[in-house]
């Protein structure tokens, strides 16, 4: 598979963790716990490293969270869990850092957004303090500028040069580069005050695709700097993941973009994880990355009026990803394994044989038989109620048979490492 080129920048080291250039596209999420709470905090912060996610963003809003800043990181050592942790500042970071300075050397990297810092000078010593401590602690800073709290004077500044300019241009053309000008200026400062380009990450978010586009377009070819790519706000649902996979999709095939969040809206009670499968799915089914053994399945049609291959396709993806949590330890390169799972005769051996397993189920009215394809030749036919069981024990021996340390299949050019919990 032919993949996209990677845009030049720094490289930037987050503790064992390398973002920029030709290193990998790294999965980003955060937590929505009370940052207060240490426990329920390190639990979901495992709980997405387990599902995939290589750095994990906390809340430092308050005294309470800071606080407990270091003991999240002791909880998460002690349960060997290395995922770096980012701190997400706004408004109170350089009094946080002051009064809580465990907490600037548990985090592996600060986020600061300078239309969140504060006003004139005053804003201009508080985002220099909290700059000289990462720079003193060794940590990098994602400099991360939102549309909805963009930095008013710079606004206001960069609107009244427009309004004077023989070829004024649109306000929304003004309201991006600002954004752009946010970030860059900020990182500018950021050098000045002693931290190191290769510390430096910048992000410039908004809600809309088509603006998130051209604004990172354009901040990419004006600096050097891995670029964080998300939307502010993605949304719920199906709504949120189209409007992130369309719009990080077009960026990364690009070659934009070094690390991603997909900052979906949970529905109530449900997991955190789900923005860390989407994101992992777009780098998998754009050949950037490879996460998990990917199925393939027919989206089914008259001719497969059972649901049997429905439930399979559901059930053995469901198993394949919580095995990975072992897999991707006992049997590196596994996650480029492909499972075929079809539904009636019209596409069903072929896609099977494609595949390195692959099940061709009976449509409506075929014999009640499921050749199962291995490598592409048929290896076995399965009939009857323990269908499901009996594939799956399949896939096990074929894991077990061609990865590993003895596996034919294992191919370490093709293994990019994940993050483990």
């Amino acid at each position: 598979m032919n993949t996209p080129s990677r845009r030049q920048t720094h490289q930037v080291k987050i503790d064992h963790i390398t973002v920029g250039s030709e290193s990998p596209v790294v999965v980003q999420s955060m937590t929505n716990t009370d940052t207060a709470d240490a426990a329920a905090t390190a639990a979901q912060v495992r709980e997405l490293s387990e599902a995939g996610s290589e750095m994990v963003r906390i809340t430092v809003n308050n005294p309470d969270s800071a606080a407990k800043v270091a003991e999240i990181r002791q909880r998460l050592d002690d349960m060997g869990c290395n995922t770096p942790l980012i701190g997400d500042f706004h408004f109170n970071g350089e009094r946080l850092l002051a009064e809580f300075p465990e907490c600037g050397r548990a985090l592996s990297k600060y986020r600061i957004n300078p239309g969140n810092v504060g006003k004139g000078a005053k804003g201009d010593e508080k985002f220099a303090f909290m700059i000289r401590t990462a720079a003193e602690n060794g940590k990098a800073v994602r400099i991360g500028v939102n549309w909805g709290s963009l930095d008013q004077s710079l606004a206001k500044r960069m609107m009244d040069a427009n309004l004077a300019s023989p070829a004024p241009q649109p306000p929304e053309a003004v309201m991006k580069e600002a954004l752009i000008v946010s970030a860059l200026e900020s990182a500018e400062k950021a050098v000045a005050l002693g931290l190191p380009e290769d510390k430096i990450i910048l992000s410039c978010k908004v809600s809309a695709v088509q603006d998130l586009i051209q604004v990172y377009r354009e901040l990419a070819a004006r600096c050097r700097y891995p670029l964080h790519l998300g939307l502010t706000e993605a949304g719920m649902g199906s709504k949120g993941i189209v409007a992130s996979a369309a719009a990080l999709s077009v960026l990364l095939q690009e070659g934009i973009g070094d690390t991603i969040r997909i900052s979906l809206t949970p529905e109530p009670g449900t997991s955190r994880t789900q923005e860390v499968v989407v994101a992992q799915e777009i780098l998998q089914t754009m050949g950037l990355r490879s996460f998990t053994p990917m199925v393939t399945a027919c989206p089914g049609c008259g001719r497969t009026t059972s649901t049997v291959f429905q439930e399979l396709a559901q059930d053995i993806q469901r198993y394949l990803r919580e095995q990975m949590i072992v897999w991707r330890l006992q049997y590196p390169g596994v996650e480029n394994l492909n499972v075929a799972v079809m539904g009636c005769v019209v596409n069903g051996p072929g896609e099977s044989k494609l595949a390195d397993i692959g099940i061709s189920l009976p449509g409506t009215g075929e014999t009640p038989i499921a050749p199962v394809y291995v490598d592409g030749e048929r290896k076995v036919t399965l009939k009857g109620d323990n269908l499901a069981a009996e594939f799956l024990a399949i896939v096990r021996e074929y894991v077990e048979t061609n990865y590993g340390e003895n596996g034919r299949k294992r191919d370490r050019s093709r293994i990019i490492p994940i993050q483990t919990a």
